[in-house]
């Protein structure tokens, strides 16, 4: 490996033996940055995303790649090299040439802020691992601005707070995009509609299944590809769920949150069970040998039929779908825009916002609470839409249906 102290680096895709893609960086010599690759290395056996260790490959690529021409050792920086590191984000100005007029910035404040804290995460990796670097990027503070404190702040906090010395101020996040719930019929219509005259469905019920299921759960796209037909249990006579497993899957996508339970309607139940039928017609439960733990979303038109769906062809489903309801739906709408509009209709209907953290997968309420705090107080959210009725049949936890618990 090598410290790349000159020359250009990049962050560089590797497909490891047994398929799996990840990243690292690679200095002008070709070879690794050696305390980079540890790092992601590190982030690597900790169980992070491959998309996790790419944004974070690309980051610490822009900072070799500053510190060599700047000149700097990455062991000696200080903390003026980590302000200057913000500037060349921003300018891409050269170290002999220093810009009067303010140009167009290379990167968004946000991307900035994600591409520094990669960059001070590897350093405290460094720090912890014995070496004596990055020891005055942060201080120990105490108490909070405002009058806001988190639940047992007087607890967690009597030692005092780690914060970062560099950082950078961003814009207040906006408002998730969410759609509506007459969107969000127009998208599971143009897949797929009941016949009451030939009482049959006509379209795509694997389709409008999909879009069902993300408003339904407020299921990442990722979770939602990777449920197996053993993750979902039809009612009989109770109340149907599915789980959500962390598992490995060919296409790379993954249960981010880890385990839970989502109950879901009745309605949802039938869906699913017509989708089923379907899949049996067409000869889905003889192509494996074990169809419990086959995909539920699979290729139904191309080749290798019944392999697990990808989402790559999802985001071609997006983009049809987006052509042909133009005008009715927000052009620029994706599949976690559903996860935005079920957190949004459950917060509307008075569902406690700790259930639907629990619901969403989030490790922390407080989570919830940032993503979601305009809702509560959006007059204009509960105009458009009556989103009790919307969520009238959805079960939020245990046997019960909507409502405070």
């Amino acid at each position: 490996m090598t410290n790349a102290t000159a020359g250009p680096c990049r962050s560089q895709r590797l497909v490891l033996a047994d398929g799996e893609r990840t990243w690292t960086v690679v200095g002008w010599d070709h070879l690794p940055v050696a305390p980079a690759e540890e790092y992601l290395e590190y982030l690597r056996v900790q169980g992070n995303s491959p998309n996790t260790v790419k944004s974070y490959a690309r980051a610490l690529a822009l900072w070799w790649e500053y510190l060599s021409e700047f000149d700097r050792d990455w062991r000696a920086v200080t903390l003026e090299d980590f302000g200057g590191f913000l500037c060349w984000l921003r300018t891409g100005d050269e170290p002999d040439v220093v810009s009067i007029a303010p140009g167009r910035a290379r990167f968004a404040e946000s991307t900035i802020a994600v591409r520094l804290r990669a960059v001070l995460a590897c350093y405290s990796y460094q720090q912890l691992n014995g070496i004596a670097v990055g020891r005055e990027l942060y201080r120990i503070v105490h108490g909070r601005n405002g009058s806001y404190k988190p639940l047992l702040e007087h607890i967690a906090r009597r030692r005092g707070r780690r914060r970062a010395v560099v950082r950078v101020r961003q814009p207040r996040r906006a408002a998730p995009s969410t759609l509506t719930p007459g969107q969000i019929d127009r998208i599971c219509g143009a897949c797929a509609q009941w016949d009451p005259t030939t009482r049959e469905w006509r379209g795509s019920v694997r389709n409008r299944l999909l879009w069902a299921l993300l408003a339904e759960t407020g299921l990442r796209l990722g979770e939602a590809l990777g449920l197996q037909h053993r993750d979902w249990h039809t009612g009989r006579g109770d109340t149907p769920f599915i789980e959500v497993v962390a598992r490995e899957h060919p296409r790379g996508v993954r249960a981010k949150s880890g385990y839970r339970r989502l109950y879901v309607s009745d309605d949802l139940d039938r869906l699913y069970g017509e989708y089923l039928w379907q899949l049996c017609e067409a000869g889905a439960d003889l192509a494996t040998a074990d169809f419990d733990t086959a995909y539920v979303f699979v290729n139904l038109g191309r080749e290798p039929r019944f392999a697990s769906w990808s989402p790559d062809s999802v985001y071609d489903l997006v983009r049809r779908l987006r052509s042909q309801l133009a005008g009715q739906v927000p052009g620029g709408w994706t599949p976690h825009w559903f996860r935005h509009s079920h957190a949004t209709a459950l917060l509307l209907s008075g569902v406690p916002v700790h259930v639907v953290s629990r619901r969403l997968g989030h490790a922390d309420v407080q989570t919830t609470l940032n993503t979601y705090a305009h809702v509560t107080e959006d007059a204009e959210l509960r105009a458009v839409a009556d989103w009790a009725k919307f969520t009238a049949g959805w079960r939020a936890v245990g046997t019960g249906v909507i409502g405070p618990c």
